[in-house]
């Protein structure tokens, strides 16, 4: 499985957490690193101080083993949380939210490599314009924010590309060893794996958010708060009512103030599950029934699928 991906960032496999919110702790970040492939901090739930007892336990559990932090560039402290970043000597950021003109030669002058999130060709190839070291193209299937777009992995992969020759990694519905197989044919040579690490042991989340994606069906998420920022949903109470207000045609402060704060954090992290936003990926029906696995089966399982799908074809 080496390739461009797994040399620039020093892992065996090609394979990137998602950093994300409220699942992406230090314990879920250095599982991955372990397993092989490259765990991804979440700052986008952390305050600059918990952000860094979580890069601190980090290292300490990763040894000499690459992790990096993600970051959306919306992020209120984003000057502080960048010099963190470098006080710490983070070597991999990935961001996302935002432009990667205004930060990425700072990072890399500051010895770390970047990624940058997108979901489009166009906007990969102002990565490519910002001198980014790779770039992750999300498709319409991934959980959480999303672009407005709502192009499919499966059309995004290889007009991105077309678009760029930049390390290409693919995100948004893969969450097998078959799915790693389809998107490297379509031009992507790493992936970013969100859903699936966010239900194993290692994640931060909640049991009971991690028992109910493991219980979805076909079509329990839809994207959603697409005039405030695109996000995928799971079906509950709280997607209940920003269906009905978005049907009333709700305007973006209405949808702000039913969004309030804290409802990721009381949905995914704390567990209700009725009344908190919970987010999650497309791809979870695919698991009903399964039990919360160690990130280390996992990372095992992906494997042994990718090379056994890959040996159907030779």
């Amino acid at each position: 499985m080496a390739n461009r991906i797994s040399e620039l960032f020093g892992i065996k496999y090609p394979v990137i957490a998602g950093g994300m919110v409220w699942c992406s702790g230090w314990r879920l970040a250095s599982a991955v690193s372990k397993a092989g492939g490259l765990g991804l901090i979440g700052a986008g739930s952390m305050h600059p101080d918990t952000l860094r007892e979580h890069i601190v336990k980090c290292r300490e559990a990763c040894g000499n083993l690459p992790f990096g932090v993600n970051v959306p560039l919306m992020y209120p402290e984003i000057d502080t949380v960048m010099n963190l970043l470098a006080d710490e000597g983070v070597k991999i950021v990935f961001t996302s939210a935002g432009s990667p003109k205004k930060w990425t030669g700072w990072l890399h002058e500051h010895g770390m490599k970047v990624a940058h999130v997108v979901s489009s060709s166009l906007f990969a190839k102002k990565c490519e314009d910002a001198g980014v070291d790779a770039v992750v193209a999300e498709g319409f299937e991934a959980g959480g924010h999303n672009g407005r777009e709502e192009t499919t992995t499966l059309c995004l992969i290889p007009a991105v590309r077309q678009a760029t020759s930049l390390p290409l990694i693919a995100a948004g519905g893969i969450a097998t060893g078959a799915a790693i197989v389809a998107v490297q044919a379509l031009g992507a040579e790493g992936v970013q794996i969100g859903t699936r690490f966010a239900l194993t042991q290692e994640s931060s989340a909640s049991e009971a958010f991690k028992k109910l994606c493991l219980n979805l069906n076909e079509g329990d998420t839809k994207l959603l708060l697409k005039k405030l920022s695109p996000t995928r949903l799971v079906n509950n109470g709280f997607m209940s009512t920003v269906v009905e207000a978005e049907d009333a045609g709700a305007t973006v402060d209405e949808l702000r103030e039913i969004l309030g704060k804290g409802k990721a954090k009381k949905g995914i992290f704390e567990g209700d599950i009725v009344n908190g936003e919970l987010e999650i990926g497309q791809v979870a029906s695919l698991f009903k029934g399964r039990s919360i696995e160690p990130v280390e089966a996992v990372m095992q399982e992906l494997v042994s699928e990718y090379f056994a799908t890959r040996n159907q074809f030779q």
